[in-house]
């Protein structure tokens, strides 16, 4: 089976997303009814589906894609907007006459397949011959060689709007790359299900790296569009450059649309409930305590071997499954919380990670690398919670950063 072949709209496809995802948003598909005496609100149009905004753009130009299994125009058989259906961009693209030379595939891949962290090879395309060139495996920024006879790089991926979500650490090398070739960026909007608030540590310069590369919240609130013209007018590329830059906004979007994205956005993002969570619970990745991966409920709860077994009426045993090969103590018993039915946030929740701290049985098998740092993007937070400080006293210690984000952040916004 080709690569593109992996996105064609089939039953199980969607009554897979159907009974897994659940749909609470207000993205709606065409088959709801409303109320006529209280009318549903417009659904979101994705930038990809405006296709009469951006095909112009790419007439007759040598057009490299950046995308993965997110990208795709949601329209019905009779062409019309529909959560229920979709095609790939790419397939849409070649069959409206862009000449697609080539796809690059973040972190994951481009079927949006493998697990956190795996490289990813490059790889051609079965059905169209075109090259796949992964940006989580050599390399993680196209090389001159890689963008040679590109006239054009359009980006579309769907983000969840986590500084230390891979995504938008591509989209910036990316950019920085296609300035230093002086070929131009187009940037197909999507919705952030994470943009109606701001929190966490803000990243430290001495800790950028591809888990945040820039000096952001955790919690940023911004869609990747937005993000991208913040990148390259804050002076973010390699020595201040600025990438020729478009970006396709959304319709009937703002920052407090609850939006449901219909397609896993990667293999341990399954559902509604693990994206709201991603943001609090990712910070477990940077510590030895698994954090769902290995379960059907990912980032919906935590646990661990050495969590006080007294302390919790909860526990689980993590296995190899899609997406995680290898999860966190595989095979054993983890005592810890199940956050499944946890309402949705409207900031970073520190107090499962003051808890399980607390809890540990041998606290030094918590921090057991410098992963941690990476992923809060400061040391202070670790010092902070093995010191004993509250979630009160850690969050007061945020005020000043995200104050000044906001200010910055303001600049960029598109959508109220």
């Amino acid at each position: 089976m080709g690569l593109f072949s992996g996105f064609k709209n089939t039953v199980f496809l969607w009554l897979f997303i159907i009974l897994s995802c659940g749909n609470r948003g207000k993205a709606v598909a065409d088959s709801e009814v409303s109320d006529p005496g209280n009318p549903l609100p417009p659904a979101v149009v994705v930038a990809a589906n405006k296709t009469g905004s951006y095909i112009p753009l790419l007439k007759d130009k040598n057009t490299a894609v950046v995308a993965n299994q997110t990208s795709v125009i949601f329209k019905d058989s009779a062409g019309k907007d529909s959560l229920l259906s979709h095609t790939h961009l790419v397939d849409s693209l070649l069959s409206l006459g862009v000449p697609v030379k080539k796809v690059f595939a973040p972190e994951h891949g481009f079927r949006g397949d493998a697990d956190a962290g795996e490289k990813v090879k490059d790889g051609v395309d079965k059905t169209t011959g075109l090259p796949i060139i992964s940006l989580y495996g050599k390399n993680r920024k196209p090389t001159p060689e890689q963008l040679q006879g590109i006239d054009i790089v359009l980006f579309d991926i769907q983000d969840v709007g986590v500084r230390f979500y891979t995504y938008i650490a591509t989209l910036q090398l990316v950019m920085e790359a296609a300035a230093e070739a002086g070929i131009p960026v187009l940037v197909l909007d999507r919705p952030n299900p994470n943009a109606h608030y701001i929190d966490g540590p803000t990243m430290e310069k001495e800790h950028t790296g591809f888990l945040g590369m820039t000096t952001i919240p955790l919690v940023y609130g911004m869609t990747i569009g937005e993000y991208a013209t913040m990148i390259n007018e804050e002076g973010w590329l390699e020595d201040g450059q600025k990438a020729d830059l478009t970006v396709i906004p959304l319709d009937n979007y703002t920052h407090q649309t609850t939006y449901h994205i219909p397609i896993r956005p990667s293999p341990n993002l399954p559902n509604d409930q693990s994206i709201a969570l991603y943001p609090s619970l990712g910070l477990f990745e940077g510590t030895d305590i698994n954090a769902g991966r290995g379960t059907e409920f990912q980032f919906q709860r935590y646990g661990a071997p050495f969590l006080d077994s007294t302390k919790y009426d909860f526990k689980y045993t993590p296995k190899p499954n899609f997406g995680s090969k290898y999860p966190k103590h595989s095979g054993k018993t983890c005592y810890g919380k199940d956050l499944s039915s946890e309402p949705r946030p409207d900031r970073v929740n520190l107090q499962w990670l003051i808890d399980a701290y607390a809890n540990a049985t041998d606290k030094s098998k918590v921090f057991l690398t410098d992963g941690f740092t990476r992923h809060a993007g400061t040391a202070l937070l670790q010092e902070q919670i093995t010191s004993g400080a509250t979630e009160a006293e850690i969050r007061e210690s945020w005020k000043q950063d995200l104050e000044k984000f906001k200010q910055t952040r303001e600049k960029y916004l598109l959508y109220d």
